[in-house]
């Protein structure tokens, strides 16, 4: 059973139902009588001066296979009043800095650009170090000044639906920011320009900060095109992990809405390796988007001080909008809807229970697909959250084949806080102490000329057994594949690994079952969509070490029947 807050009945009054529709789906919706109201604009971090205890080291975590209280302080106390969730969301957030994403730096010295109609300039300087990039920007219909949503990578977002709502669209190149394909020692992009080639940030935390620094230009152009206390945020698949990021770190996104976002985004670490969703050490290794720190928890997700149900939270009592897949096991659905439900109860508990959504429900299993299913809370989110004119609540719909719940993980119970109003400042304390950025510069040559490709992550977990036990041979190289098959399609990722002597650049043949055809890849060059496939390297996985591998993947419909790579 769902543990349920009991709210303050002077501020709020919830009217909940749990049915099972023709759709097999568990709803549950919630109407308010009240609004609370939102971060004071132009906040980025309203926590910023809380006074955080000393976190702890790696070392002496404790070991608890049950989500952490997100009510529960760093110093064992629990928060009483609404006006607590400040300086608690900050320790939640100093948390998921330290142990998950790496840390997320204050505004630079200086944040410069421009925004016009069709585009957006940044240019940033910190510390003797500058570093620029640009954003395309898609006016709707009518007279602005509008608000807007980021739209990570243009990948299986509805702008149509944005910009019909009234909303500007804004197409965010996080690779610009963050480029993926580079390993953890020579990270690049425009973040890395500024704090250095090794820092133990990873790319999920630099796209947020990349974003935060197009609402600081947003800001300073005095908002006759776009409104700077307007601003969403949305992204699928890797993407979706960059939304989900974004949105919690940057208390100025006003609605952030991930879309089937997978291990590193929405579900909870801690069911990742239940579920058969892509595993920790798989999410961590395809590419830098996990602070360099994680690497210590991929196999012990229970050591964790701070899990993805807490990190949703942060973006309470703003709008959050979680868009999920449940016919692909290996994005976590079962994992997301748990840490909705899981921040579902913060929000409620700030008496905000109607401004979260999590929607699962969907007939198409398609990954990235735009689905009909979403269209009408997307533009409901934006109405209310960013244009102000609507007051629609939102649900929780979860669909009955990934359907999670909260009791099997939480085993703390939702407070009653009271409404006594925050503070108009935050408490007193001594600044957080800021970071140097690391000694060593940025590297002096340019990044690979080829980019890596905008598609999707593989939406297949690694083999859960051990690779076969015959050792590679002498030289060349082997491929094996594991396969995600669900009622009409299937995601297959295939490993590529070296012998014992490296390799420089590899070929993969792979002969689908009659009646499959390819709809997308990932991380390699493809010849055909059906029968004999071809596959070949990419600029940035061509060379593999003596007896290491890179991984590359596709999505298929149809059966999967037997694949037998073989790799030259």
């Amino acid at each position: 059973m769902i543990t349920r807050p009991r709210l303050h009945a002077a501020v709020l009054t919830l009217a909940a139902a749990v049915t099972i529709g023709a759709a097999a789906a568990t709803t549950i919706s919630a109407a308010a009588i009240a609004i609370p109201a939102q971060a004071a604009p132009g906040v980025e971090d309203e926590g910023a001066a809380c006074a955080v205890p000393t976190l702890p080291d790696a070392g002496s975590l404790p070991t608890d296979a049950k989500l952490p209280d997100p009510f529960q302080r760093l110093n064992g106390t629990r928060i009483t009043t609404r006006a607590d969730w400040t300086c608690r969301r900050e320790e939640i957030k100093r948390l998921a800095e330290k142990f998950v994403y790496g840390e997320k730096p204050a505004k630079p010295q200086s944040v410069t650009g421009t925004v016009s109609s069709s585009s957006i300039t940044v240019n940033v300087s910190h510390q003797g170090r500058s570093s620029s990039f640009s954003a395309r920007v898609e006016l709707p219909s009518g007279t602005g000044p509008f608000p807007a949503v980021v739209v990570l990578g243009g990948f299986g977002a509805d702008t149509a639906a944005i910009k019909a709502a009234g909303a500007a669209v804004i197409n965010y190149d996080p690779y610009a920011v963050g480029k993926e394909g580079t390993p953890r020692t020579n990270k690049q992009g425009a973040f890395y320009s500024i704090y250095g080639a090794t820092s133990p940030t990873g790319l999920l935390m630099a796209w947020s900060w990349g974003v935060s620094r197009i609402i600081d230009v947003i800001e300073q152009s005095g908002g006759t095109i776009l409104r700077p206390d307007a601003t969403g945020v949305t992204g699928c698949s890797r993407f979706g992990k960059g939304a989900f990021v974004i949105g919690a770190f940057d208390q100025r996104i006003a609605l952030t809405m991930p879309i089937e976002s997978g291990t590193a985004g929405a579900p909870i670490f801690r069911g990742v390796p239940g579920e058969g969703a892509q595993s920790l050490s798989s999410a961590y290794g395809e590419q830098p988007w996990l602070g360099d720190a994680f690497g210590s928890f991929t196999g012990s997700p229970q050591r964790l001080p701070v899990d993805t149900h807490e990190i949703a939270a942060m973006v309470a009592p703003r709008g959050l909008f979680i868009m999920d897949n449940p016919h692909i096991a290996n994005l976590g659905p079962r994992s997301a809807s748990v840490a909705a439900l899981g921040a579902a109860e913060v929000y409620k508990a700030l008496g905000a229970g109607d401004a979260i959504s999590y929607w699962s429900d969907v007939t198409d299993g398609t990954h990235c697909a735009s689905r009909s299913e979403w269209r009408t809370p997307l533009q409901q989110n934006i109405r209310r959250h960013l244009l102000k004119t609507a007051n629609d609540p939102g649900v929780i719909r979860i669909s009955a084949k990934a359907q999670g719940r909260l009791s099997d993980w939480a085993t703390w119970t939702t407070p009653t806080l009271d409404s006594t109003p925050p503070p108009s400042t935050p408490p007193p304390s001594t600044p957080p102490p800021s970071t140097p950025p690391p000694s060593t510069p940025p590297p002096s040559t340019p990044p690979p000329s080829t980019p890596p490709p905008s598609t999707p992550p593989p939406s297949t977990p690694p083999p859960s057994t051990p690779p076969p036990s015959t050792p590679p041979p002498a030289s060349g190289c082997t491929a094996s594949a594991s396969v995600n098959a669900w009622t009409g399609g299937f995601v297959a990722t295939v490993r590529v690994t070296a012998g014992s002597t490296p390799v420089n650049g590899w070929t993969v043949g792979i002969t689908l079952a009659s009646g499959a055809t390819v709809t997308n890849s990932w991380n390699a060059n493809r010849t055909g969509t059906t029968g004999a496939l071809q596959f070949t390297n990419v600029a940035y996985n061509g060379q593999i070490p003596a007896g290491g591998y890179t991984e590359f993947g596709f999505q298929a419909t149809g059966s999967p029947g037997t694949l037998t790579p073989s790799c030259s």
